[in-house]
């Protein structure tokens, strides 16, 4: 059997912290699996290699090499921590080699800094694992032609998922600093509960809006590849690994609960264009403008305008992509004919997962009724088959994800649980 284990930046922080991360590796060893491992940079590390970059300064004009030196500064953390893995598991009497990404090779596009993985060339590392090598791969990075090229933060979680569809790996498990994915984060609310299986598509919806055990692009991937992941934790003892969570395929999931989880997310903020001729392509003129210069656009909401033969467009942003949309708009209003625009950081969105919402009518009234029971005002909201997010003041996040945990009974231990 073939497997991938992933470990985060905090499970690789330290070399103590490595020979713990070799103690697991040995028990998947020691069990007869063929085993691939990524591994993240140290924590703090990428930090501090963005801040060198930076302090660099930028590369002359008609050079313009910025992005192709930053990958080849920032992925060495990856390096680092494979090579020092890889000795780790040497000292204790087991064959293992790091492997970069373009010793694998790994190929990715050219859009260095957030790059896409294109193919694995697996052959030579299936090769090495089946022989009984431990392969130790460096996250994060892969080869465009001759360079080195980074896959974007939260990288190592994808670099995991693709080598586990590549050597079709039975599951990919992410050691991680929590032991699974909860109900609601456990810092907000004491009775947030571990589940023990949740659907890929829940779990999409859930890294999407706020939920940051996975990185969004991995669990796509694993969807795509139908590769089963576990989130496990590297801080319980290496012979009495917990169970974790499972996230798998719906069809696996014997009892779908109508919510599974609920999400909070702080980094947004709010725009309102006032005033917008309500005339064929000015929405289009706004979200492209927005779109050209790369900036994420979510929770979209028309309403009528006091002034005849228009409407206000409202929708959010991220926080820090929120000062260059309103130059943008700016500095289109004449053009786009808009009267006015206000902005406001002091907003979040908090938001109610799960595949039960399909085939069960109620969720939003249970929602907005809970809230409105708690004098909370919803500003914005927005649906998909399986989420209903809506966009409050931030002040009352915390009592938001309290309430609403309690509402749809996620505070009670599931059937059968001790």
């Amino acid at each position: 059997m073939r497997i991938v284990m992933k470990f985060g930046g905090t499970s690789v922080a330290d070399i103590g912290r490595i020979r713990n991360a070799a103690r697991f590796v040995k028990r998947e060893v020691d069990d007869g699996k063929s085993v691939v491992v990524v591994v993240s940079a140290m924590a703090g590390e990428t930090n501090r290699l963005v801040a060198l970059v930076k302090d660099a300064g930028p590369p002359a004009p008609a050079l313009d090499a910025r992005d192709i030196e930053y990958d080849a500064v920032v992925s060495s953390g990856e390096q680092v921590t494979s090579g020092l893995l890889a000795l780790v598991l040497q000292n204790m009497g087991y064959r293992a080699r790091s492997w970069q990404g373009w010793q694998i090779p790994l190929e990715t596009d050219d859009a260095h800094g957030k790059a896409r993985i294109l193919r694995i060339q697996s052959p030579p590392l299936v090769e090495a694992i089946d022989g009984g090598e431990i392969a130790v791969v460096a996250g994060f990075q892969g080869v465009a032609g001759a360079r080195i090229t980074t896959l974007g933060r939260g990288g190592s979680d994808t670099t995991a998922v693709a080598m586990a569809a590549a050597i079709g790996a039975e599951t990919c498990d992410i050691y991680t600093d929590v032991d699974g994915v909860y109900t609601t984060d456990p810092r907000i609310h004491k009775a947030a509960r571990r589940i023990d299986r949740i659907s890929f598509e829940e779990m999409l919806e859930m890294a999407s809006v706020g939920a940051k055990v996975l990185q969004t692009r991995s669990v796509e991937l694993a969807m795509a590849h139908k590769v089963r992941l576990r989130v496990l934790s590297s801080f319980d003892p290496p012979d009495q690994p917990g169970h974790g969570t499972l996230i798998c395929d719906e069809d696996e999931i014997v009892e779908k609960k109508i919510v599974s989880g609920i999400t909070l997310q702080r980094d947004e903020a709010n725009v309102n264009v006032l005033s917008v001729p309500d005339e064929p392509g000015k929405a289009a003129a706004i979200f492209s403008l927005l779109g050209a210069a790369n900036i994420n656009v979510d929770m979209i909401v028309q309403s009528p305008s006091r002034s005849a033969g228009s409407a206000n467009l409202s929708f959010t942003v991220p926080e820090l992509e929120l000062d260059r949309a309103v130059a943008l708009l700016t500095a289109a209003k004449d053009q786009i004919g808009f009267s006015a625009m206000q902005s406001d950081k002091n907003i979040v969105k908090v938001s109610v997962i799960g595949v039960g919402m399909k085939s069960h009518a109620g969720v939003a009234a249970t929602m907005f009724k809970t809230l409105g029971d708690k004098g909370i005002n919803i500003r914005n909201i927005s649906t998909s088959e399986i989420k209903i997010s809506v966009l409050i003041e931030s002040e009352y996040a915390e009592l938001a994800i309290r309430a609403l945990h309690q509402a749809y009974g996620l505070d009670r231990p599931p059937a059968g649980a001790p």
